[in-house]
């Protein structure tokens, strides 16, 4: 067994059944040796778009995504595909080819210091000098990816390493490492410092963010605030945690968030924040939230609690692990009705003013919550970013058993298509829409090529207003009106021709369309598809 085929060996070990790639010199010997696993390679369009699917693909599976690509330039396309993942924790094992070991610093032909280049952005990376190492290697990558705060790992690997001959191969049972101990089980004394907080709290709010739904934590928190009736908000990454239609939830908070959520969480008297980072797109006034109440913040890195707001209680571990851990406890909790009633108030007497489109155009409110209506119950929404993102977090209606997804911490243009195609893959039982502006539809619109070719029931929404929509909104607001660099052109491209050209069904949705129609017939038809939706460029998040 040579080294390539010991890494194929590592993978199935793992139970990979599918990785994302992109083939060159520097990786041919791992995809030879892969021909002889049951391991399906999808080849992508370009490598940046492999990490993407993996994202989408490890967010639905529950464990890491899995991408290959050759050296130098195949490596460096990937990097921010690993940066979107690493800012918003997801997990992922990135393979990258390298050049011979002899030669590496040699700047010879499609060599890049990826290990070095992707050092911000990875949990760890590993350069093998030795094809003996790599079984190890590959345990403690899946190992840290998928363990504490999820993240990417990569592993570069040069052509000689996997071409040495492995004397004897032994994948680890186990990982033992020194220096990584992440800690799952919360700390009993803080534990019982929250419930005595908890019990003291009139006016409690929890803010939920991604990590719930990376440690599998959704039902576990459900149970927990509808036991107890306490109100919840939630970042951009944390929306799906509960319903959108939850009598409990009060949507998103930060910048872009509704009104009443950030209001609810300035009048509380108890935040308590759990798997969120409290980063400035949620919280762009840290004091703000600390003034006259008590936070407690849970997360599995010790590393976010402190970094930008100082908690009264700091609890670090699994947010699974501690909600079950609390769960066993006695809690005498105040009556919060009074509370709920006027978080429900404020809520009611919130006036969203929209400017109305005009009559070539489509409603975008009208058209999220139409299609968050006629959606299945557990399907599975992935919006890109820019317009089309704020307008999601406000109107979308997540269902109990729905699934919503974005890229929040990086904002990569470019994300819903090919992290929906993952996902899709991931969960081929689950209806999965993919909603863009025609902005980052042009960034990975060479993804069609991918679904195309290995098939895929997915939809893509395209809201087309021929402009960078939030660019062009900063502009407005901080440059006079002087637009630049933001006109996509009146009429190009010709999506229907795009989608003929991929084998894939088209509708086309303006003012004086049914939207009732158009979305059944979108919704209900097989294979891949596109729904064109015209947009007022006028229209404001």
């Amino acid at each position: 067994m040579n080294g390539a085929q010991a890494m194929v060996k590592c993978l199935e070990a793992e139970g990979v059944e599918r990785l994302y790639g992109y083939s060159g010199a520097a990786i041919c010997p791992f995809y030879d040796a892969l021909l002889s696993s049951k391991i399906t390679p999808v080849l992508v369009r370009q490598e940046q778009n492999a990490a993407h699917m993996a994202s989408g693909y490890a967010r639905m599976k529950g464990r890491a995504g899995v991408c290959v690509v050759t050296s130098g330039p195949g490596a460096t396309n990937l990097i921010t595909g690993i940066a979107t993942a690493f800012a918003d924790s997801i997990p992922l094992v990135c393979i990258t080819g390298q050049v011979v070991s002899s030669m590496i610093g040699s700047d010879v032909f499609q060599e890049a210091d990826i290990t070095g280049a992707v050092e911000s952005f990875v949990k760890y990376s590993y350069l093998v000098r030795d094809a003996q190492d790599l079984p190890r290697i590959m345990k403690e990558a899946f190992y840290i990816a998928e363990s504490g705060r999820r993240g990417p790992v990569l592993i570069d690997v040069p052509t000689d390493v996997m071409a040495c001959e492995i004397k004897k191969y032994v994948y680890p049972d186990k990982v033992q490492m020194r220096t990584y101990k992440p800690t799952v089980e919360g700390n009993g004394a803080q534990i019982a410092k929250v419930i005595r907080e908890l019990e003291k709290a009139e006016r409690p709010i929890m803010c939920v963010g991604g990590g719930v739904a990376l440690s599998g934590a959704i039902d576990e928190i459900r149970a927990f605030v509808r036991k107890y009736q306490i109100p919840v908000v939630s970042t951009m990454m944390g929306i799906g945690a509960m319903p959108s239609g939850d009598n409990l939830y009060f949507g998103m908070v930060g910048n872009n968030g509704r009104p009443y959520a950030n209001r609810a969480v300035g009048e509380s008297d108890l935040l308590l924040v759990v798997g969120a980072r409290v980063a400035d797109r949620a919280v762009n006034r840290p004091d703000l939230i600390t003034e006259n109440k008590v936070l407690i913040h849970i997360d599995v890195d010790p590393a976010e609690i402190g970094k930008n707001v100082g908690p009264t209680i700091p609890l670090v571990g699994d947010i699974r692990h501690v909600f079950r851990q609390i769960d066993k406890s006695e809690i005498h909790m105040k009556d919060h009705a009074a509370w709920i009633n006027t978080l429900c108030e404020y809520r009611l007497r919130t006036q969203e003013v929209r400017a109305k489109a005009g009559k070539a155009y489509v409603d975008v409110r009208a058209f999220l919550e139409t299609l968050s209506l006629r959606m299945d119950k557990n399907a599975v929404f992935v919006c890109d970013v820019g317009q089309n993102q704020i307008w999601s977090t406000h109107y979308f209606k997540v269902s109990e058993k729905g699934r919503f997804m974005t890229s929040g911490g990086m904002g990569t243009m470019g994300y819903a298509i090919p992290a929906a195609f993952g996902a899709s893959q991931a969960r081929p039982d689950r209806q999965t829409i993919a909603l863009c502006g025609d902005g980052g539809f042009q960034m990975s619109m060479c993804e069609l090529g991918t679904i195309a070719q290995y098939g895929g029931d997915i939809g893509i929404v395209i809201l087309r207003n021929n402009t960078l929509g939030m660019v062009m909104e900063t502009i407005h607001s901080l440059y006079d009106s002087r637009a630049t660099m933001v006109d996509l052109g009146k009429d190009t491209p010709d999506y229907k021709k795009i989608a003929e050209a991929y084998g894939m069904g088209y509708e086309m949705l303006d003012g004086k369309g049914d939207m009732e129609q158009a979305l059944y017939s979108f919704l209900h038809a097989d294979g891949a598809r596109i729904l064109e939706v015209s947009v007022d460029p006028r229209d404001r998040v």
